[in-house]
């Protein structure tokens, strides 16, 4: 019996808890509330690891394209704050969050707030009157499950694995797949093509418009000022991502030698203490830098940072998303906020 076996038993009133939660807004019995502007959520079925973040970016970047006002709305996932306010991108991952604070350096208006539906009225109130427009719209991070605010949009991303996995707590799925029938767009990733019509089918629908496809490629940036010329040869790769064996394998693909691969859990709090061990593992292993991701880099700052590259390069894996066939799908959802909101 797999490991989460023993937890299968619990996957009845999971479930149940979520059905009730979803009947209740459902049926009206729950109302979630409105901002000024129309709401986008993007989400997914499943905890982390779907890459939500480089996807908000791609987004944000062709909707800005065409004319849109964006922001994005988090409820800043392990931040130590507690307030609703902007995103400094000089500030840290502590206050902000790993995945908003990566948004804002992007350059990005970024919001955060225990309740998202602050965060609206705060950036709202704090967009310049001169860029308030018809053309104006919130990016809702991780929204797919936060009900309470109400959206024009929903989009959600699939991957293949959410297709055979367990609910919570035996798995990782927050909903099962019958989910997808509130979901106006689902996003597969371009290798994944082949899941279109299985999407469809848990959507109930039958137009193509609805499935999106993402193309994703892995650079590595050179973080070492010191030698901008410096190849990575023997890596330690590491990260504290939902998926980590996604992460890996884009980096071997990508044509660089792992000589250790080392996953924490999910927005991991880096300590000293692993910063230490990374760099033993290194000497062991002969490496010739350490390699992890962008949201990584957000979370090791400072000492923890300098200690690393006192022995070896820090380099970081940026993912880039773009949206295959951009045009076709951007001219989809504004056809649905002209219907749905009479934007134009």
């Amino acid at each position: 019996m797999k490991p989460s076996g023993i937890f299968r038993p619990l996957v009845p009133l999971y479930a149940a808890g979520v059905a009730l939660k979803n009947r209740f807004y459902d049926f009206g019995w729950l109302r979630p509330r409105r901002l000024a502007w129309p709401v986008v959520s993007v989400g997914n079925l499943s905890v982390g690891g779907t890459g939500k973040t480089p996807f908000l970016c791609a987004l944000a970047s062709v909707l800005q394209q065409r004319g849109w006002s964006v922001d994005v709305l988090s409820r800043g996932y392990g931040r130590r704050g507690k307030q609703t306010e902007a995103v400094d991108p000089e500030g840290s991952a502590q206050r902000y969050g790993d995945e908003p604070l990566l948004l804002a350096r992007r350059g990005l208006a970024v919001f955060v707030g225990r309740r998202r539906y602050d965060a609206g009225v705060l950036a709202e109130a704090c967009r310049d009157a001169s860029r308030m427009t018809s053309r104006s719209l919130h990016l809702l991070d991780d929204g797919f499950q936060h009900r309470k605010l109400a959206r024009a949009v929903d989009i959600v991303l699939l991957e293949r694995r959410d297709l055979a996995d367990d609910l919570l707590p035996a798995g990782r799925l927050r909903e099962p797949l019958t989910a997808l029938r509130r979901a106006d767009i689902c996003v597969l990733h371009e290798e994944d093509h082949d899941l279109a019509a299985q999407a469809m089918a848990a959507m109930q629908t039958q137009d193509t418009a609805r499935v999106w496809l993402q193309r994703r490629v892995t650079s590595i940036e050179i973080k070492d000022a010191n030698a901008p010329e410096t190849r990575l040869q023997r890596a330690v790769a590491f990260c504290g991502i939902g998926n980590a064996a996604q992460f890996f394998s884009s980096l071997r693909q990508a044509g660089i030698l792992l000589v250790a691969e080392v996953a924490f859990g999910d927005h991991h709090v880096y300590s000293d203490y692993d910063v230490d061990a990374l760099v033993e593992r290194a000497k062991a292993c002969h490496a010739d830098g350490f390699v992890t991701t962008e949201k990584d880099g957000m979370r090791l700052e400072g000492e923890l940072r300098e200690t690393l590259e006192a022995f070896a390069p820090l380099h970081i894996a940026q993912l880039a998303v773009t949206l295959v066939e951009s045009e076709r799908c951007l001219a989809y959802m504004e056809t649905l906020l002209h219907s749905r909101l009479g934007v134009r």
